[in-house]
């Protein structure tokens, strides 16, 4: 297993939660958590530099989300929240592995799991996601071992993160890809379709606009905000300050569509910061 990763702090309730992606798709879930729990101090890891994760290897996705990881325990965080579907598939027993008890890992996949398996005990569901995510058959997997008798079929979707990530959205070029996605024959006859990568809920409009309310369009952000207030409730460690929290967002590599995104998500000015933690 190696050696934990051991905070230099007891996390208190004034302790920042961590959260981490690969690029601005995980801004979808802190800032679902901030509207959630205003009161929370938040840091953000946005790993740019190597973006995207999708088409990553296995190893390599774990070795980036264990790094992050420590960043984010060097920062005395009492909870990390991987807001990453593939890195939610291949890196977080690593993380939890590697980090102390005393500080919770949540991530993406989870919650939708279990929001599915209860709403869709026997109905067919749909996944989009990026190939990585997809390869890994870690939909298919938690939602079946919930939920025997609900039908699921993922497909990959490799070129909507990138898309979304250059700002290529609620526009004429998007709308012509998702469409030629969700066409799909694997997608049709579906009851409700899970946003399997956090980039997605950017164009969750756009899907809506497509399936013209007959399907159900699931993104994990809200469902993840909740999962995060619940567990923080039962360790005792929800901030319960009158003051809203502060907010820190790092990432490894400086982009124009971050900052756009950030200044997008959350009201105020966003301090961006570069930081390389593997030198």
């Amino acid at each position: 297993m190696g050696l934990l990763f051991l905070s230099a702090m007891k996390p208190t309730p004034e302790s920042p939660i961590g959260i981490f992606d690969s690029g601005i798709g995980g801004l979808t879930v802190a800032s679902a958590i901030h509207h959630q729990l205003p009161h929370e101090n938040l840091i953000y890891f946005g790993d740019t530099a190597h973006f995207p994760y999708g088409d990553k290897s296995a190893g390599l996705i774990e070795s980036y989300g264990v790094g992050i990881a420590q960043f984010l325990l060097s920062r005395h965080c009492k909870m990390i929240v991987i807001a990453c579907n593939t890195a939610s598939a291949y890196a977080f027993k690593a993380v939890r592995a590697k980090v102390d008890s005393s500080v919770e890992v949540l991530n993406v996949i989870d919650p939708a799991a279990r929001a599915i398996a209860r709403n869709y005990p026997t109905g067919r569901i749909g996944v989009i996601a990026t190939r990585g995510t997809v390869n890994s058959s870690i939909y298919p997997r938690k939602i079946k071992k919930l939920s025997p008798q609900t039908e699921v079929t993922s497909l990959a979707t490799p070129l909507l993160a990138p898309m979304i990530e250059e700002g290529f959205f609620n526009n004429k070029i998007s709308r012509t890809i998702i469409h030629s996605y969700l066409s799909k024959k694997s997608l049709q006859e579906i009851e409700a379709l899970i946003l399997g990568c956090t980039h997605y809920p950017l164009i969750r409009s756009e899907i809506e606009e497509y399936y013209k309310g007959k399907v159900a369009v699931f993104d994990s952000a809200e469902l993840v905000a909740l999962a995060v207030q619940e567990s923080l409730q039962k360790s005792s460690l929800l901030n319960l300050g009158e003051s809203i929290g502060n907010r820190e967002f790092y990432v490894s590599d400086l982009t124009d569509s971050f900052s756009s995104s950030a200044a997008h998500f959350f009201t105020g000015e966003v301090a961006l910061q570069k930081l390389d933690i593997w030198t």
